[in-house]
């Protein structure tokens, strides 16, 4: 299975826990999502983040309906954590979020290693971009929100 690395970083000008804490809240994720994925989490709220955790969620990638579900692999608030999905449409989609206190602010980390159905070509061209564009708007949104 060939695998894919996405890697992305942003200073958001505020203190480390109020950063971890918002991003530790799942309910959050919609917040901070495109509109054109209709983005929905599905588990009623509080969700309690510990390893183990499952979140299912709804939404609609390029018009077709899917139902996702990530579960809590790592926890070490407030530096880090993991999700893995366990149901959605990637063969393999590992996030891992950083977060380090820097001057000005916290840095905030985005690694997702993935891999896709199909060949090398579909992760190139349509997967790779939709990739971006869903971080790039949340990097807009986490700007608006910390700012």
């Amino acid at each position: 299975m060939k695998t894919f690395l996405f890697k992305t970083q942003q200073t958001l000008e505020r203190p480390l826990t109020e950063v971890f804490e918002f991003f530790s809240n799942a309910h959050n994720l919609a917040e901070i999502t495109p509109p054109w994925l209709h983005f929905e989490v599905l588990t009623p709220a509080p969700i309690e983040m510990t390893v183990g955790t499952r979140i299912d969620y709804r939404l609609k990638l390029r018009g077709f309906p899917i139902r996702w579900q990530s579960e809590i692999t790592e926890w070490n608030p407030p530096h880090f954590f993991a999700d893995e999905q366990r149901r959605g449409p990637y063969r393999l989609w590992r996030h891992t979020h950083t977060f380090d206190e820097v001057k000005g602010g916290v840095a905030v980390g985005d690694t997702v290693e993935y891999a896709v159905w199909g060949n090398e070509l579909i992760g190139r061209l349509f997967v790779r971009p939709d990739i971006e564009k869903i971080f790039a708007y949340r990097a807009e949104q986490l700007n608006g929100i910390f700012h």
